[in-house]
């Protein structure tokens, strides 16, 4: 859950219909519902209602943490039904599961998938060299060149999609994220937040073309 007080959270609900804004799943009582920051805080997102909207478990889980993402990822609409099965199964994760991952989290912890330019060690992220380079090339490559997102993710071995969540990914920061909440992680960061936002910048460019 965000760190969000009960009357804002109540009132972003209110003016959503109590309904996820990208499969239309609908919860009277809010219970099974997340607010999801258009902006996260990294990239100068306020926790307003202007800068939130509802979304359910499942597609707050899935959804991006910029402006321009989150818009293409709620356009492309999907019927809440077929994510049923998937939601019965997210209710089913254990409390204990759950205060896991929140431990680690508060901790500093990355608790997903080692992205490109780290490994997991000891449940630690460390910066593996070799990729790291690459990681750095590959945001160097995007913002001072006119090579296209294609051409520059064939180049790397990644979907275009892949590339774009490469660049839009904030542990290159030094950041952990859990629940749509980011802190300080205990990892060394790959890219400064120069770069990074340069990048950002010219990614919203390239998506208003």
């Amino acid at each position: 859950m965000n760190n969000v007080s009960l009357e804002l959270r109540n009132k972003i609900f209110k003016r959503n219909n109590y309904a996820c804004q990208k499969c239309g799943f609908s919860d009277p009582n809010g219970k099974n519902l997340e607010i999801h920051y258009i902006d996260s805080k990294v990239l100068g997102g306020t926790k307003e209602e202007r800068n939130a909207i509802t979304l359910c478990s499942i597609c707050h889980k899935h959804a991006p943490d910029n402006k321009l993402g989150l818009n293409q990822f709620v356009s492309e609409k999907i019927d809440g039904e077929i994510l049923n099965t998937f939601r019965k199964s997210d209710y089913s994760i254990s409390k204990k599961t759950k205060l896991g991952m929140i431990k680690s989290f508060k901790k500093g912890l990355h608790i997903t998938k080692a992205p490109r330019g780290y490994k997991l060690v000891n449940k630690k992220l460390i910066v593996n060299e070799s990729s790291a380079k690459n990681v750095k090339d590959i945001f160097e490559e995007f913002l001072n060149t006119n090579t296209s997102l294609t051409q520059i993710a064939k180049k790397h071995n990644l979907t275009t999609s892949g590339l774009k969540k490469l660049l839009m990914n904030t542990t290159y920061l030094g950041k952990v994220k859990f629940s749509n909440e980011e802190s300080q992680g205990e990892h060394i960061s790959i890219i400064d937040e120069n770069l990074f936002k340069s990048v950002q910048e010219k990614l919203g460019q390239k998506t208003k073309l």
